[in-house]
């Protein structure tokens, strides 16, 4: 940087998923004029510029952040980019657009005024069943993304933990030509693709808790899923915090019911 410039600003911009249709012109206007494009996968990103013909330049004021597809940060680790960017006084301006959890959400459904993102579960089968088994009971929708290679497993321990009976949509290549979305129970949809693994980027919403379910937790339960919370790296104040609003007591009473039983 130049001196006695500006620490510049950071333009966070979606693109498309895989219809080219759906880049914003605002997008595209700040991809021809930043001087940097940060990008999670450049060869994709090759791609695109060129065909929009944007070059960038020798500075570097105006910086964009791209990723592979659809909005970045979500689930990839760009947050770390912006974190930077903060921290050196820039100016972050998001560009909002496509979002393989917003389309799959909104398309499935279930129920959207409230829901949980769970990013990629774990891929060994003991982790990821214990994450399901802590948000069991929560009464949103679950969303979260699946290699298509893991997708039967995982739809098997979704069944195996959260009910069967739940209703659930398995939606594949999101704005491409072979878009598809599969909606149906648990169970099925576990036997379904037990055998028939599906093919290209895939995210599953599920249906969340009723809300009997989401009463009836006593404090055994309620102290097995506080650990499991707080092995996963979250803290005890946000684990009594999440804790209290799923069974409706005070935070307070929920926190000291944790710290007691930790010693």
């Amino acid at each position: 940087m130049k001196p006695g410039a500006t620490a510049g600003t950071l333009t966070v911009v979606a693109t498309s998923l895989g219809n080219a249709a759906d880049l914003s012109p605002r997008a595209v206007s700040v991809l021809r004029e930043a001087d940097v494009i940060v990008a999670e996968d450049t060869r994709s990103a090759r791609r695109l510029l060129a065909s929009l013909g944007a070059t960038g330049a020798d500075d570097v004021a105006r910086v964009a952040l791209i990723s592979e597809a659809g909005t970045p940060l979500v689930s990839d680790p760009g947050y770390r980019v912006v974190a930077a960017a903060i921290a050196a006084g820039a100016r972050v301006v998001p560009v909002p657009g496509p979002s393989a959890l917003l389309a799959a959400l909104v398309a499935a459904g279930l129920p959207t005024d409230k829901f949980l993102f769970l990013g990629f579960p774990p891929r060994k089968q003991g982790p990821r069943r214990r994450l399901f088994e802590s948000v069991r009971a929560l009464p949103f929708t679950l969303v979260l993304y699946e290699s298509p290679m893991r997708v039967g497993a995982t739809l098997a321990d979704l069944a195996a933990t959260v009910g069967a009976a739940r209703r659930a949509c398995v939606a594949r290549e999101l704005t491409k030509p072979y878009e598809e979305l599969v909606r149906d129970d648990l169970g099925a949809l576990a036997a379904r693709y037990a055998t028939d693994r599906p093919l290209g980027e895939v995210t599953l919403v599920v249906e969340g808790a009723a809300g009997s379910a989401a009463e009836d937790i006593d404090d055994a339960d309620l102290l097995e899923r506080a650990r499991l919370l707080i092995a996963q790296g979250q803290s005890t104040r946000d684990t009594a915090r999440e804790l209290a609003t799923l069974t409706g007591r005070q935070r307070r009473d929920v926190y000291k019911l944790i710290t007691a039983a930790r010693g």
